[in-house]
């Protein structure tokens, strides 16, 4: 097709002419701008991998609210991603996951897949051959006791009372991430009343299992000595669950329906993210509330909004990211410059940002009471959770666009991020000092994900902030910024890198601590500088471009994840941005690699003015479940040619 032809190959790259650099920005822009609503924000599809669309099948068999066309596009979606070898991964090219697979074919099975029908077996083997749906995570056997094909001990005890923990205790919901507390919250009531799917037309998948389920001896992986202990204490302790008294479960059932309902967040859900908004859809349904009542409309129009459909297949997205979209955006239109449309773009972003500006109180105020807000979310409305990434860069945009007609939301957005920091000088991405390890190893975190500490990533955002603050006239806290100057000098890798948390990975962390560092004023000589710069010179492939695999997450140290980065994985636009704009922050404007990373860009470019890749960029939680932000293969590749025109003088309409 003419609108997604490649503009050229260069297989030997010599350096972008300027005129080829301003022609592939011209149609960046273009590309943007058409994207652009009406009110002035972006919103950009966020697909993960298969396990969503999946559980929305499930979910609807678990309420018997089976939408037949819907249930039909979703399967059709599931088929086409379904690999050769039979199962479905956590991303595109990677391999077989059987969590992921398990819930995919029970989906498809409840759609009406005929089990015996090819791809239907190809499935089974996969599962089988990994050992089947007894190996699949804590969240599958959940999923599958619910449909009533593992025991009881196939899960773990999560009993509702915790709600009624004090803060002291070991184990208290506001130790937990935010995404982890709005997920349990609801499923303690779940599990603690033992609700089953309904499940209409009886449809099991026993035929997963190596062993019968009820004979499986191994349902739970020890993998530390810490979690060996965790689980023979829950052992322990399960036969008593039974006697809990009852003047403990009704009060701590009440204290959940109640804080679930405080947090229902209209018509974009509990947390705002598909996991949480399922389990409390299904414990409104289980708690008595009438399908017509208004909480579960609207819990249940919240997940409908979330599905994506695309002629005859629909998928549904673990979230919308317009925040997100439009700060991202907006940084990569203030890039272009003199550009009449792109300012006038910016500045409708901005406006609509600046209305979504959390000003109330939200969850954090367990770790810092007392701190007002001022932060941004990542979706369309999510109060209680404004995160640290979202409010840095918004607010890092409006100083770029304006200094003084925004300093207002930047002063409260910078108060709230400094109280933010964490106790080892580094940010996290919505809490502070959520560090509490020890709960990683109980039996129901075996995604490793339960917490949320501070990452390379997210410090080095707001450490661009503060920079950006302090070289527009403010005034942030000097201890505030050394601390964090330290902590990303001090999580630099042996190899010269940074990890990534919320991007993939070694070279996504890279850019955001090299853009980091050149706010903070960090002298482009000093010798971590040199050294990232010589690794992202050391793993640039040979068409001029960067890739990295989601498998480097298996690792964390790089040299171990080489096979994931370099000459083996296929360069990606926005790796290859995130490597162009890090090489650039660090003075390296003239140097061949940011030349030929340049002139990548601009080959990959097609006529349309797009760039188009199948790999996910980011973790939703490494190892566990990967994201694919569609709109970063758009604004990332413009952010990084313009931002190279800026740094060669030119200034081109």
């Amino acid at each position: 097709m003419a609108d997604v032809e490649i503009i050229g190959q260069a297989p030997e790259l010599a350096g972008p002419g300027p005129d080829a650099v301003d022609t592939a920005i011209a149609r960046a822009r273009e590309a943007v701008l058409d994207d652009q609503s009406p009110d002035g924000h972006w919103v950009y599809e966020l697909e993960a991998d298969c396990t969503i669309p999946a559980e929305y099948v499930l979910m609807m068999h678990f309420l018997d609210e089976v939408d037949a066309a819907l249930q039909a596009r979703l399967a059709r979606y599931l088929r086409r991603r379904q690999t050769e070898e039979g199962g479905w991964p956590l991303y595109h090219g990677g391999s077989v996951d059987v969590s992921c697979s398990v819930k995919a074919y029970y989906a498809l099975k409840l759609a009406g897949d005929d089990p015996e029908a090819p791809h239907m077996q190809a499935a089974r083997r996969a599962i089988l051959n990994r050992g089947g749906a007894a190996r699949a995570n804590v969240f599958t056997r959940i999923v599958l006791y619910q449909f009533g094909q593992v025991p009881w001990r196939a899960v773990p005890m999560v009993p509702v009372e915790i709600m009624l923990a004090p803060r002291w205790f070991p184990i208290n919901i506001d130790k937990i991430a935010y995404w982890s507390r709005t997920v349990l919250v609801p499923l303690t009531v779940l599990l603690s009343l033992r609700v089953r799917a309904r499940n209409p037309r009886g449809i099991g998948v026993r035929e997963l299992f190596t062993t019968p389920p009820e004979l499986e001896p191994r349902y739970f992986r020890v993998h530390s000595p810490r979690q060996r202990l965790y689980l023979a204490l829950e052992r322990g302790l399960r036969p008593l669950e039974a006697m809990l008294p009852r003047r403990w479960r009704q009060p701590a059932v009440r204290r959940a329906q109640s804080w679930v309902v405080e947090r229902l967040n209209g018509e974009e859900g509990l947390g705002a993210i598909f996991p949480a908004m399922v389990n409390a859809y299904e414990m409104l349904a289980a708690l008595g509330y009438p399908a017509d009542h208004p909480h579960r409309r609207r819990a249940g129009r919240a997940l409908r909004k979330l599905v994506v459909e695309h002629q005859d297949e629909a998928y549904c997205q673990p979230c919308v990211s317009p925040v997100w979209d439009t700060a991202l955006t907006a940084h990569a239109l203030l890039e272009t410059r003199r550009d009449r449309a792109a300012g006038q773009a910016v500045d409708r972003a901005l406006q609509w940002l600046a209305e979504r500006q959390v000003t109330a109180p939200g969850d954090y105020v367990a770790s810092r009471p007392g701190v007002p807000g001022g932060g941004w979310a990542f979706q369309y409305r999510n109060p209680h959770y404004p995160d640290l990434d979202d409010t840095a860069v918004v607010s890092w945009a409006m100083l770029r666009r304006d200094p003084h007609g925004y300093r207002d939301a930047v002063d409260r957005a910078s108060r709230w991020l400094t109280a933010m920091q964490s106790k080892n000088g580094g940010f996290a991405a919505f809490d502070a000092d959520n560090t509490h390890f020890h709960l990683n190893d109980i039996p129901f975190a075996d995604h490793g994900a339960l917490l949320d500490p501070p990452s390379e990533d997210v410090s080095a955002r707001v450490a661009t902030l503060l920079g950006a603050l302090a070289a527009a006239g403010g005034d942030p806290d000097p201890r505030v910024v050394e601390r964090v100057r330290d902590y990303l000098f001090a999580t630099q890798t042996p190899e010269g890198c940074w990890w990534g948390r919320w991007g993939t990975n070694y070279i996504y962390g890279t850019w955001s601590a090299l853009v980091a560092l050149e706010a903070l004023g960090v002298p482009r000589d000093h010798p971590r500088i040199r050294r990232a710069v010589g690794w992202l010179e050391s793993v640039q492939r040979p068409d001029g471009g960067w890739g990295e695999d989601n498998d480097s997450y298996e690792e964390r140290a790089p040299d171990g994840a080489a096979h994931c980065l370099g000459d083996n994985h296929p360069s990606t636009s926005f790796q290859t941005a995130w490597a162009v704009l890090g090489l650039l922050a660090a003075g390296e404007r003239d140097s061949p690699a940011v030349q030929r990373g340049v002139e990548h860009l601009v080959t990959m470019q097609t006529r349309d003015g797009r760039w188009r890749d199948a790999a996910f960029t980011a973790p939703g939680f490494p190892r566990v479940f990967y994201l694919k932000y569609h709109g970063y293969s758009q604004y990332f590749p413009l952010w990084a040619l313009a931002r190279y025109r800026n740094a060669l003088g030119e200034r081109r309409p």
